[in-house]
C-alpha cells in the first residue's frame, strides 16, 4: 500500500493549508509530513460529505449493497493487515504484537459486525388510538464528524466510521495529529472497496485547527468524539452553538478491585494487563488498584515482581510488551506525574524511570506505587501512561466507596471467587463497563461508554446505531 499524506476529500487526494510532522516515538525520527486541513479544507470536506449524502448513489443505495461495501472494506483491511499494523506501531509506538494480534483484527471484526446491521435497521408499527396506521422509520442523521484520539488510531476510528456508514450517513474523519497515517490508509481502502466519493473523507490536522473547524461547521449534523474530558467539554460547548447531536467517550480513572478470595495469580495477570497494555495509554486503564488489606503485602509483592519483568524494547520486536509513549509531550507528562507521586509520599515498588532503546525513544518503565492516599494526584487524575496507584481497603463497602470516589466512570474491574459479591459490585460501581475476573475485554457486539465525566453515548454494539440514526413517526389515516 502507498502511504498517503494528503487529505481525502470527495474521493480525491488534495493538499491542505499547511503540513505537520508525524514522529516515530521509538526512534524520535520523522515518519512523514502530512497535509493539515484548515477551515477551507474542512468546509470542502463537509460540503463533499453533504453532496454524497444527498446523492442517490449513496442515499438510495440498496441496504444489502451498503453491507457488501462494509464487508469488502473489512476484507481489504484484513488482506493488508500486516502492513497496516506496522504503520500503526511506527506511528503510535505500541508493540507490533498489540497492533497485529489485537487492534487491527478488531477493526476487521467491527466492520463486519456493522456490515451485518446495515440491512436490519427496522422501524416498528405502533398501536395507536383511532383509525390510523402509525409506524416509525430509522433514518440517518446526515454528515457525521468523527474525531478520534491517538491511543488506538484505526481501532477507534472503526468504532465510529463503521456504524455511521452502516446507518447511511457520510463521514468526515479527523484522526489525531500524532497518529494520522492508518486513517489515511482506511480512506484509500474505502475508495478501493467502492464507496462513492465523499462518503468517507479523511482530514488530518491539529485539534485547535482542524477539530475546532469541524465542530463549529454548521453543515455537520453529529460529532462523535473520543478524547480527554477537558477537550470533551470544549466540544460540547462548541457543538451547542449549532445544536449538533454529540456523543462523547472521555477519560477515566478506573478502579481495579482485588478481594482476598480472588485467584491471586490470575488477578496479578489481569492487573498487569489492565494498566500496562497499550503502555497505559488507554482510557479504560485500571489505573487505581484497590487491594483488600489482608492480602495487600503478598499481592503487591507479586505484582511488583511481574511489573519489573515487563519487556521494554523496539516495538517492532515480537517480544516487546511495553513500547514508547506516543509523543515527547506525553512522555514528559507521565514523568511529571511520577515525580508528583514521589514528592507527595507514595512509595515506588517498581519502575518510575525513563528508559531508552539504543539511546532513543519516549519510553517509561512499568511503574507501581504503594502507600497512595486518595488525595494524591496520581490517585485522582488521569495519567494516561504505565503508572499504577495502589490503595488498600477493608471490606466491600469500603471498596465501593473508594471505587466511586472519582469524577470519572468509564470502566472498572473486580476479582473474586464469590459470584454474589461480583454481581453486587457490578450493580454498585458507577462505571459504564464492569469486568469480572478479567480486564480490557472488548467485542463489537458489546456497548462501551462512560458514566459521569467519562461522557455519554455508546460506541459498539446495537446501542451505537442509536447514535447515528433519528426516528421518524409516520401517521396514515385509514378512513
Amino acid at each position: 500500500m502507498e502511504q498517503r499524506t494528503k487529505l481525502l476529500i470527495g474521493g480525491s487526494w488534495t493538499e491542505g493549508h499547511d503540513r505537520f510532522e508525524t514522529i516515530n516515538p521509538a526512534t524520535e525520527e520523522v515518519i512523514a509530513r502530512v497535509e493539515e486541513a484548515g477551515p477551507a479544507e474542512v468546509d470542502a470536506a463537509v460540503r463533499s460529505a453533504r453532496e454524497a449524502f444527498d446523492n442517490p448513489a449513496w442515499r438510495d443505495m440498496d441496504v444489502h449493497r451498503r453491507a457488501e461495501l462494509l464487508w469488502r472494506l473489512a476484507d481489504l483491511v484484513e488482506q493488508n493487515l500486516p502492513a497496516i499494523a506496522r504503520v500503526e506501531t511506527e506511528d503510535n509506538g505500541k508493540p507490533l504484537f498489540e497492533s497485529s494480534k489485537v487492534d487491527i483484527p478488531f477493526v476487521v471484526a467491527n466492520l463486519r459486525y456493522y456490515a451485518g446491521w446495515a440491512d436490519k435497521l427496522a422501524g416498528e408499527v405502533i398501536p395507536v388510538s383511532g383509525p390510523f396506521l402509525n409506524y416509525t422509520r430509522r433514518e440517518p442523521l446526515g454528515v457525521v464528524g468523527a474525531i478520534v484520539p491517538w491511543n488506538f488510531p484505526l481501532n477507534l476510528a472503526s468504532w465510529k466510521v463503521a456504524p455511521a456508514l452502516a446507518c447511511g450517513n457520510t463521514v468526515v474523519l479527523k484522526p489525531a495529529e500524532e497518529t494520522p497515517l492508518t486513517a489515511l490508509l482506511l480512506g484509500e481502502l474505502a475508495l478501493e472497496a467502492g464507496f462513492p466519493p465523499g462518503v468517507l473523507n479523511v482530514i488530518p490536522g491539529r485539534g485547535r485547527v482542524t477539530g475546532q473547524a469541524l465542530v463549529e461547521h454548521p453543515g455537520v449534523d453529529k460529532i462523535s468524539f473520543t478524547g480527554s474530558t477537558e477537550t470533551g467539554r470544549i466540544v460540547m460547548e462548541t457543538a451547542a452553538r449549532t445544536l449538533k447531536k454529540i456523543s462523547l467517550e472521555l477519560g477515566g480513572k478506573s478502579p481495579h478491585v482485588v478481594f482476598a478470595d480472588a485467584d491471586l495469580e490470575a488477578a496479578v495477570r489481569g492487573v498487569i494487563t489492565g494498566i500496562f497494555y497499550g503502555k497505559g495509554e488507554v482510557c479504560a486503564a485500571g489505573s487505581r488498584l484497590f487491594v483488600e488489606e489482608s492480602i495487600r503485602e503478598e499481592f503487591l509483592a507479586r505484582l511488583a515482581a511481574r511489573a519489573a519483568k515487563t519487556t521494554i524494547g523496539d516495538p517492532m520486536e515480537a517480544t516487546t510488551r511495553l513500547g514508547p509513549l506516543v509523543s515527547k509531550a506525553q512522555y514528559e507528562r507521565v514523568l511529571a506525574y511520577i515525580e508528583s507521586g514521589v514528592s507527595e509520599g507514595a512509595r515506588l515498588l517498581a519502575g518510575g524511570k525513563a528508559a531508552t532503546v539504543e539511546g532513543r525513544g519516549y519510553f517509561v518503565e512499568a511503574t507501581v506505587f504503594d502507600e497512595v492516599t486518595p488525595d494524591m494526584r496520581i490517585a485522582r487524575e488521569e495519567i494516561f501512561g504505565p503508572v499504577l496507584a495502589a490503595l488498600p481497603f477493608e471490606d466491600f463497602d469500603d471498596a465501593i466507596a473508594q471505587a466511586n470516589d472519582t469524577v470519572y466512570g468509564l470502566a472498572s474491574g473486580v476479582w473474586t471467587r464469590d459470584v454474589a459479591k461480583a454481581h453486587q459490585f457490578a450493580a454498585a460501581v458507577k462505571a459504564g463497563t464492569v469486568w469480572v475476573n478479567t480486564y480490557n475485554r472488548y467485542d463489537p457486539g458489546s456497548p462501551f461508554g462512560g458514566f459521569k465525566s467519562s461522557g455519554f453515548g455508546r460506541d459498539l454494539g446495537r446501542q451505537a446505531l442509536e447514535e447515528y440514526t433519528q426516528t421518524k413517526s409516520v401517521w396514515v389515516s385509514l378512513q
